[in-house]
Parts: structure tokens; C-alpha cells; sequence
């Protein structure tokens, strides 16, 4: 099993370019495979939104809570790592424009050596939605053409496209992915949209917070997905988040999943340091 890493949203200066930078040297020293972190453009101080991942509806983050941009943060990271794969936890796709970033994720993962992993999302903050300027009641089918838009772009010599949200003829998008195929992308979500979304489009499939036998059903929808679409459901790599421990373990092997993804909860980097060394020992190291 691989295992991922989230940086301490809340608790640490995330937006310190030191914190940032050995906090991912400590992950990579640790033998985290990957390095996780979120997405909100803004987040409004009040909202009438419903957080889908707790029973409350209400999110673990404020609107004060620190987030750097994903993309410009995993950017500062990769220069100072070598091997440690950088990937967003997830990116809301709707909000972007598809051909900017294309762009900036192409030209990451070349300068990175290959190392990006876009998990995307919908987005659940219908306030926060309007305030960037995009619809939110139709940003299912918008992020499906959003992925098409992009591999478009990292596949054709000279692309066109002719969608419902995006239209262009003989151009050029360059520098193209380290990767062969682009750069990776996860779908993430806990419904069954979700699942066939993963099943069509995605290389990854990134559900939270579900039981085994939810797990299973949301197996079965993106396996059904898969097949309609001519894809190899068994290539589709699945992620979650698990607690930072043995009984985290466990879940994620009964989810029977890829990747277990942990969040630190560490204020400063020594505290941070002592963790991974820990965790490492104790959970990754009976994997």
C-alpha cells in the first residue's frame, strides 16, 4: 500500500516558504510516496451550503483557516524533492479555467521530473462558486469537459475542440507532461456520480469517508462505468483518508484501497519530524 500525507491545515504556518519546503523534505525522508493538499479559493465567513464528509454539514475548516494555492505551493516544494509525487487533495475543477491549467500543470510536472497527481472535485461551496463567477448547478458536466479539454491539449500535436463550455481550433499547448498519457488524474467524491465519473475519466478514484460495503457499491458503479467505456477498471488506482494509525490500517485494507492518505496535526516541524518517524515505524512499516 502506498501511503499519502496531508500538511497540518490550521495548526502550522502553511504559508511559510520554509515550513512548506521541510515539511515535504520530512515526508519524502519519512517514505511518504505522496503529498496531498486542498483547495478553497475563498471561503465564506457564513454559508448555507452542506458540507458532504461530516454529519454536521459543517466544514473542520474556517473561513480564516490558511490556504495556499495547491499548484503554486507544490510548486515551491518540488524544487527542494526528488521523489515524493505532488498532488492536490483535491483541486476544484469547475473553478478553473481548463486551458490555463493544463498549462501550469504540464509545465509543473516537467519540472518536477513527473511527479503530479491532480485530484479533482466538484466543489460543495455554492457560495463560494458564485463568487469566483462560475455556474454551480451545472459544474458536473462542465469538469468532465474540463478533463477532455485537458488531455486534448497534452495529447494532440495541434488540438481543436468543440464542447458545450469550451471551443478552439489549431493550437498549442506546450511544454507537454513528463508523464506519458498527462499528468494523473483522481477523481474525488463519495457518490455514485463520483464513482462513474472515476470509471470514465479517471486514473484514480478518491472516495472519503465510507464503510466497506459502501466502498464495494461504489466499486461495482465505477466498474460498470469503466466497462461501458472500453477502460480497464483494475488500472484505476483508489485513495482515501484513514486515521494515522493501526486501526486507520485497517480500514484502508478493508476498503481495499491503493493508498492511505493521513493528515498531520503537528504545530511545528519537529513535532511533525517525530510523527512521520513514528508513523513510519509503526504503521507503514507493516503495510
Amino acid at each position: 500500500m502506498k501511503f499519502g500525507v496531508i500538511p497540518p491545515y490550521g495548526i502550522a504556518p502553511l504559508e511559510s516558504g520554509e515550513f512548506a519546503i521541510e515539511f515535504a523534505r520530512l515526508a519524502e525522508h519519512h517514505g511518504f510516496e505522496s503529498l496531498w493538499v486542498v483547495e478553497h479559493v475563498i471561503m465564506p465567513v457564513s454559508y448555507d451550503s452542506v458540507y458532504p464528509y461530516d454529519p454536521s454539514g459543517r466544514t473542520p475548516f474556517s473561513a480564516q483557516t490558511v490556504q495556499p494555492d495547491p499548484l503554486i505551493w507544490l510548486s515551491h516544494v518540488a524544487a527542494a524533492t526528488e521523489r515524493i509525487r505532488l498532488a492536490t487533495g483535491v483541486l476544484v475543477l469547475p473553478q478553473r479555467n481548463p486551458l490555463v491549467l493544463a498549462k501550469e500543470l504540464a509545465s509543473l510536472d516537467r519540472l518536477s521530473g513527473g511527479r503530479v497527481e491532480l485530484g479533482i472535485g466538484l466543489g460543495w461551496v455554492r457560495e463560494e462558486a458564485e463568487a469566483v463567477g462560475t455556474d454551480f448547478d451545472n459544474r458536473g458536466r462542465r469538469a468532465d469537459e474540463y478533463v477532455d479539454v485537458m488531455r486534448t491539449l497534452w495529447r494532440e500535436p495541434v488540438a481543436r475542440f468543440d464542447g458545450e463550455f469550451v471551443r478552439f481550433a489549431d493550437v498549442v499547448s506546450e511544454p507537454r507532461p513528463a508523464q506519458d498519457g498527462g499528468v494523473p488524474i483522481v477523481v474525488g467524491g463519495h457518490t455514485r456520480a463520483a464513482a462513474r465519473r472515476a470509471g470514465r475519466l479517471g486514473d484514480g478514484f478518491f472516495p472519503l469517508g465510507v464503510t466497506p460495503d459502501k466502498m464495494n457499491e461504489l466499486r461495482r458503479f465505477m466498474n460498470d462505468a469503466a466497462h461501458d467505456a472500453d477502460r480497464d477498471a483494475s488500472a484505476i488506482e483508489i485513495t482515501t483518508v484513514a486515521a494515522p494509525d493501526e486501526k486507520g490500517l485497517e480500514y484502508a485494507r478493508a476498503l481495499g484501497v491503493d493508498r492511505m492518505i493521513v493528515a498531520a496535526t503537528q504545530p511545528d516541524l519537529a513535532a511533525a519530524g517525530a510523527w512521520m518517524e513514528r508513523f513510519a515505524a509503526d504503521v507503514m512499516g507493516t503495510a
